[in-house]
């Protein structure tokens, strides 16, 4: 009786130890968003609730094909980003063109519309949105 107890246990600690694994690997898995511009994949990298707030932070690998366009739209929060490859220039509502080459950085404020084009070479971006939660991360503009 005690021996088939302690099996039936360690069986549970398994499967218990096989779920609790498989959650941590869902929790930490990229996951490619696609915003429904063929050019442009998104893969989320990690999110992170700004404490007492309805924000949260989300750090993504943007990557755009050569002569990508990044068609026009808006995030619910701000977004900042710094080119890893290629390049790409940017144009926002109110503010200057903006041409970004590797190492270079941007900021475009929460819900402005913004627009671009990468270079002959794409892009690979590390992106940082502040954004509220439960909202889409983009969202098409006029």
């Amino acid at each position: 009786m005690v021996h088939g107890l302690a099996r039936t246990l360690a069986g549970a600690a398994v499967v218990l130890g096989l779920g609790l694994a498989t959650v941590a690997v869902a929790q930490t898995a990229p996951q490619p968003v696609t915003q429904g511009a063929s050019d442009i994949k998104r893969t989320i990298l990690q999110r992170i609730d700004v404490p007492g707030s309805t924000y949260e932070t989300v750090i993504a690998l943007v990557e755009i094909v050569p002569n990508g366009i990044i068609g026009r739209h808006t995030h619910f929060g701000v977004d900042s980003g710094v080119i890893q490859s290629g390049g790409v220039t940017l144009n926002a509502t109110g503010l200057p063109e903006q041409v970004v080459a590797p190492g270079g950085s941007w900021q475009i404020p929460a819900n402005t519309v913004h627009w671009g084009k990468a270079g002959p070479d794409g892009a690979k971006i590390v992106n940082t949105y502040v954004v509220e939660k439960g909202k889409p991360l983009a969202t098409p503009a006029p």
